[in-house]
């Protein structure tokens, strides 16, 4: 019996080529495993191996996308397979999407199944659960060996033409499809079983999960803002001319940080985005359109607020992995406290 061939992609982190340096690394095909690979090719056993590996750099497929799926889906074209596995990603946010569509591209395109693996808050998760099957995940690679014991034999499953599972059985994220399946005991003996430990503090596991979101308690009003200072932070992606910094169009993976000392406007000239994710035509033309320099000066020259700070905070919000965002912030607060703003205009796109 032959066995069924598979193809991995991967990004250039988990190809060892590099990280975020070569994150504009251009598609190549490798014959055989690559890094992760060979943890995948042993769990298959005598039923599959991987017979090519697919490796592009985050940056470059998030950034050319048509071509790069389209140069990404010929050289996997190029093996045959029966099979492709696109990670997994775990929580970095360009590689889930570059995961993401490549999964979602092979099985329309090619008609062969396809998954890939991420941690739930990952963007791709979000954008492509309910086209491909997305294996849960841990945040970091640290959960390499774990997600590999899940995915191979799920994805050998999917090749045999099984029958899947529900999510909660099968370990991939909910996808808005309900399948049936028997519990060994009834409802009401597992909602007691429930309490019970709930009363206890025990651990257990929930059959109906509730989104889980922050609450952030808003600091008091101020009082005065004439003796205030106050500070610009966006996620509208506003930049100098020439994104000094390269911050990514999308799922960016840093911040930037840039001096506005003595500027009262951000001209067509000196500012731009580096958003990807809205039409940048406006914000080219005047910047002050997402990052209000202009106005907020003029209420720093009429005594409405007390100073405008001397630096300004801009990332790219779309397709941000959450703990990236959180990262963000918390290292930006740190900063602005240090340098005694007493609160922040924060705008988006």
């Amino acid at each position: 019996m032959s066995k069924f061939r598979v193809v991995h992609y991967i990004n250039q982190f988990f190809a060892q080529i590099g990280g975020e340096e070569k994150a504009d690394y251009k598609p190549e095909a490798r014959e055989g495993f690559v890094g992760p690979g060979m943890a995948f090719n042993a769990a298959f056993g005598q039923e599959a191996e991987i017979v090519g590996t697919v490796i592009c750099g985050d940056s470059y497929f998030n950034e050319n996308l048509d071509s790069a799926t389209k140069e990404v889906l010929s050289l996997i074209r190029g093996f045959s397979p029966d099979l492709v596995i696109a990670g997994p990603a775990f929580n970095a946010g360009r590689y889930g999407m570059a995961c993401g569509t490549v999964a979602a591209t092979v099985e329309e395109e090619l008609g062969i199944p396809a998954i890939t693996g991420m941690y739930e808050e990952n963007p791709g998760a979000d954008s492509f659960k309910n086209l491909v099957y997305i294996i849960k995940t841990r945040n970091s690679a640290a959960g390499m060996r774990d997600a590999v014991k899940i995915m191979a034999p799920f994805a050998l499953k999917l090749v045999r033409g099984e029958k899947i599972g529900a999510s909660v059985q099968e370990g991939y994220l909910p996808n808005g499809i309900r399948v049936n399946f028997f519990e060994k005991k009834r409802g009401s003996e597992r909602a007691v079983e429930m309490l019970l430990k709930k009363m206890k503090g025990e651990p257990f596991v929930t059959e109906f999960p509730m989104p889980d979101f922050d609450r952030v308690i808003p600091n008091p009003a101020i009082k005065d803002l004439t003796k205030s200072k106050i500070a610009l932070v966006t996620s509208g992606g506003i930049v100098p001319k020439g994104n000094p910094d390269h911050i990514e169009s999308s799922s960016a993976s840093k911040y930037g940080k840039y001096d506005i000392g003595g500027v009262d406007d951000l001209t067509q000239d000196t500012y731009e985005t580096a958003h990807g994710g809205y039409d940048p035509v406006y914000a080219n033309q005047d910047a002050d359109r997402v990052l209000p320099v202009d106005i907020v000066r003029e209420y720093e020259k009429k005594g409405k607020i007390g100073s405008l700070h001397q630096y300004f905070y801009t990332t790219t919000g779309n397709g941000t992995a959450v703990a990236s965002a959180k990262a963000f912030a918390a290292a930006i607060g740190k900063e602005l406290v240090a340098d005694g703003v007493d609160a922040v205009i924060l705008t988006s796109t």
